[in-house]
Formats: structure tokens, sequence, C-alpha cells
């Protein structure tokens, strides 16, 4: 009996009956990380990493029932070791490694290699079976060093002042926005919508250090804004609020910025590829270091991704899932 199989409703640990990351109302949802597209309303019960219980909390309410663990912590279910290994990449998001008479199977839902700063550093954790995303699956994407990147937007954002414009970066509320926040600390000061507040509020109070930030208000003054950096989630690309302030300059955070086209989103001014997904040589890096007998591909270019991993001998199947992503989120 295979350990994991993958149903209408998603991942599903057979021996364990429970299911990763599900995207229908099941009885006990193990879940990854607190995007979207990875944890659901309406399970019965909920399994995820301690720092993740105030995401889910914040999305999906208060009276949730919600057990908790942190990384490297195992527990038995129905005979299936369980345990959280740190995946890297938002505050909390974990690979969930199971284990039955000598069987390993992790799965990784969203990971990247390189540190930011602020999540746990991602692990690989050696297994038999691996189950991976592939957002960033094409040779054509390849990061540059966060630094790097960092020092662009700072760039920019003082070619803004010279030109008494307003700098507004554009980031997905959880992950993008606390790594620019990270990066960003001690540059200018740092006004966030209250939806980048709300979740940092959750975090400090779990115990995370991040940097001071100012909560944009109705009382916020337009000339304070004008001053510092302003950090918003995509939502607001279009909206009256933007357009409101004093000589706005736009700028995505995105991996999409990588591919020139991407830059062209939305109409923005500027674009920072900045991506919390693993690149091309970090997708392989990562998998080779599990050393997996077989290899799931659930999304993004799953096709290409897969068919590459079986060319380079490792054997590897694309598997169709309900999974977006939060970088596909920005762009619409």
């Amino acid at each position: 009996m295979a350990l994991i199989k993958f149903t209408s409703k998603g991942i599903y640990c057979t021996q364990g009956d429970f299911y990763i990351d599900p995207w229908n109302p099941v009885n006990y949802a193990v879940t990854t990380h607190g995007h979207s597209d990875h944890v659901k309303w309406g399970n019965k019960a909920y399994l995820c990493h301690d720092l993740t219980k105030s995401i889910l909390n914040h999305r999906l309410g208060p009276d949730l029932n919600i057990q908790t663990l942190p990384y490297y912590k195992q527990i038995t279910i129905n005979g299936v070791k369980l345990s959280l290994f740190p995946a890297g990449h938002v505050i909390g998001s974990a690979q969930i490694r199971l284990e039955y008479k000598g069987e390993v199977c992790v799965i990784s839902g969203d990971y990247k290699v390189e540190y930011d700063g602020i999540s746990t550093p991602f692990e690989p954790v050696k297994c038999h079976t691996f189950v991976s995303e592939s957002t960033f699956g094409l040779p054509i994407y390849k990061w540059q060093p966060q630094h790097q990147v960092f020092d662009q937007i700072k760039d920019w954002v003082s070619g803004n002042k010279d030109k008494n414009k307003t700098s507004v970066l554009m980031a997905y509320s959880l992950g993008k926005a606390q790594r620019l926040i990270k990066g960003l600390a001690g540059y200018e000061d740092i006004f966030v919508h209250s939806s980048i507040a709300n979740l940092n509020e959750g975090f400090i109070n779990a115990g995370i250090n991040l940097p001071q930030t100012i909560r944009i208000s109705p009382e916020t003054k337009k000339e304070d804004l004008q001053k510092g950096i302003i950090i918003v989630p995509p939502a607001l690309a279009d909206g009256k609020w933007i357009k409101s302030l004093t000589n706005p300059a736009t700028a995505v955070c995105s991996g999409w910025m990588q591919v020139r086209a991407g830059r062209r989103w939305q109409s923005a001014d500027a674009g920072f590829a900045l991506s919390d997904h693993a690149d091309w040589p970090g997708l392989l890096s990562a998998i080779k270091a599990t050393r997996a007998e077989k290899v799931f591909i659930t999304h993004g270019y799953t096709a290409t991704f897969s068919k590459y991993l079986n060319e380079i001998g490792i054997e590897s199947e694309e598997v169709k899932t309900q999974y977006g992503n939060e970088e596909e989120e920005e762009k619409s």
C-alpha cells in the first residue's frame, strides 16, 4: 500500500487517514503553511507548525480545532510517524515527513532554498518519495542573491525621492511583505497596509522579532508617506488609494519579474524579481539532496520539469492538483 495517494480532495495518507493541504473539507488536515491555496476553511481539525496557527486564525477565524508542532518533534497517527521540517518558504512553513514501516515520504508544500533572513532556512530531508512544487520550474528562472535585489530596491527608492515621488512596493501580505520589512529595515520608515500589519501582529505575538513598521490609517498624512516606503498587497494595484498619493511610483516584487514581459504587469513603474519559491537551480538542488526514488510534481511547470527530471535519471510524475500559488495571485 502506498503511503500517500492523490485524490479529489487532496493528498491523502492512506494509513494515517489524514490529508495534507486538502482543497475540500476533510476530518483532519495537515497544513504546510498559511497561503490561501494550501489552507481552506471547513476542516474538522488542523495540524500545523506553531507559527502557522495565528495565520490560520487570521484567515479562517478564531474557533478552529488546531494542533501545533514545532519543527522536528515527532508524533504518531495510526502508526504513521509524522514530523515537520523547515521549508524556508514563509514564516512557519513546513515540509511534512511521513514514515511507516521503513517507507519515508516528504510533502514539501512550497519552498525556497535561499535563506531570507526571517523564515527558518530550508532543510532537505532524505526520503523515498518527495512531493515538490515547480512554480518556477524553467531554466530561465534563476534568482539574483537577495542582497542585490534589496540594493536595487533601495536605489529605486532613492531615485524616487530625488523626483519627489512616493515609493509603493506591491507584495503578497504573507511572506513577501515580512521579507521586505526585514530587508529594508533602517533604510527608511516603512508604512504597511492593515492586512500586512495584522499578520505582523500575529507573528510578533508568537515571538517573531520583526522590525518596526507604521500601520497606514485614514489619519496617515500623504507627506509622511512620501518620506518613507509603502508596502501594500497586489490587490491595491489599480485602486484609487494609490492614485491619491503624491506622485506615486509603483513596483511589483515577484519572481515573475524575472521575465521582461512580467515587468509590464499592471502598468507598474518597476519590477523586482524577489520570490518566496525556489528557482530552477534551487528546485534541482533540493530534489537531488532528498535522494528520493520517486518525485511527484504538483503545481507550476509540471510537465516540463517532470520531463527534465526523468531525462536526468530521477523518476518523476506530474500530478494535477488544485494548488495555485500566491505568485499567480499577484498577476491577477
